[in-house]
């Protein structure tokens, strides 16, 4: 299926003067819910808080006029983990006996319908696909955003839960692989929608929410086998506010890598049925070379971005914790190896041109690359970052 070449160009926000009277009723919106969570919670925030708090209100608010979908998500995931939080009140014990919590508002629920979500999801874009109907894949879109908003309820019902377990804890909830691979779900969804949103091309989630699904896998593999789910202690190492800021850039990062891997999987077969079946009707339900090409980069450039910003942050938080930016530890040397493998690529697509294959194939391998620098090094290799081991 063929677009204009203007159709890949995404939409681009002006500045005030295209910001809308819902935008500035999200903005002071968000602000308000910002001061009042201040006002209710700042006795117990110091200045790495505040500023956190601060940085978040002002990305809602940004996000929202960017990309207006997220009003009304954001809007209804903050509605949902507010209600989950005030059913459990002070008392953890609520989220086995009361019927909310335990089917549909406390973290562990939220996960498992964000994971029944994220498959059915899956399975509708991948019928959509095969079929002479956009209808299919329209619902997909809908339940991924179901999934998506499931999955970082969880995440918020998750934080107070993690509260109401031992008020001395009180961690966010991204310091475990159960956690960030909750994350990784969620955000990698809500990315991809994003993308779709901008090009109207709805067959890319038949590849990329394959590699949602294989994440979502995993999370219940390392949720039933290791019982991952339940809270404990945060580990020291853990126990820093750069954690707040570097783990959720650094997920950014993996998504958009992700998406480039499984576009580029697209690409790959659009070539090649294009080549040995060009009035098939397969190869024209998924989108065309270039479209798969132009968010391809754009899901890399993003991610390299959001990598770059990780690895900084990991950097400054390796010295205040370990007394040096840089040690060679299993994992900042795979980190280096997974910087170097997109800095090429963005390379040779800025400076040689390079387009096709090779560039899906490159977008390929660096999804290996970036899995063993998630995971491998915490299975085969010890450091610094065995804490994170399986």
């Amino acid at each position: 299926m063929s677009v204009p070449h203007e159709a890949l160009d995404f939409e681009r926000p002006g500045i005030f003067r295209r910001i809308q009277p819902r935008d500035w009723a999200y903005i002071a919106l968000t602000i308000a819910v910002g001061l009042i969570a201040f006002w209710q919670y700042g006795h117990m925030m110091d200045r790495y808080d505040t500023g956190g708090l601060i940085l978040a209100v002002g990305l809602s608010a940004w996000m929202g006029w960017f990309w207006r979908p997220w009003q009304a998500f954001s809007i209804i995931v903050g509605v949902l983990a507010l209600f989950g939080i005030w059913m459990y009140g002070d008392d953890l014990a609520r989220g086995s006996t009361n019927f909310w919590l335990n089917y549909v508002g406390s973290g562990q629920a939220g996960v498992m319908w964000m994971s029944v979500f994220l498959y059915l999801s899956t399975v509708a874009y991948i019928t959509g696909l095969f079929s002479r109907s956009d209808f299919p894949t329209r619902v997909g879109g809908a339940f991924a955003w179901i999934g998506a908003g499931a999955g970082l309820m969880a995440l918020l019902v998750r934080w107070r839960e993690i509260y109401l377990t031992d008020p001395t804890w009180g961690y966010i909830p991204v310091a475990n692989l159960y956690e960030v691979f909750i994350l990784l779900a969620a955000l990698t969804t809500l990315m991809y929608l994003y993308y779709e949103s901008r090009t109207g091309q709805r067959t890319m989630g038949a590849f990329v929410m394959l590699v949602i699904a294989a994440s979502v896998t995993f999370l219940l593999w390392y949720m039933w086998d290791r019982q991952a789910h339940e809270i404990e202690p945060l580990v020291p190492a853990l126990n820093s506010w750069w954690m707040k800021i570097h783990v959720p850039t650094n997920f950014v990062g993996y998504g958009g890598f992700a998406i480039a891997a499984m576009l580029g999987v697209a690409y790959l077969v659009k070539h090649r049925l294009e080549r040995t079946r060009p009035d098939a009707a397969l190869t024209q339900r998924i989108p065309s070379k270039e479209a798969l090409d132009s968010v391809m980069y754009k899901a890399i450039a993003i991610g390299f971005a959001f990598f770059t910003i990780a690895t900084v942050l990991g950097a400054m938080w390796a010295a205040e914790a370990w007394g040096g930016y840089w040690t060679w530890d299993p994992k900042e040397t795979w980190s280096l190896i997974l910087w170097l493998t997109y800095a090429a690529w963005l390379h040779m697509r800025f400076t040689k041109g390079w387009r096709g294959p090779v560039m899906a194939w490159w977008a390929i391998i660096g999804l290996f690359v970036t899995t063993f620098t998630f995971l491998g090094v915490n299975m085969f290799l010890s450091g610094l970052h065995s804490y994170g081991e399986l």
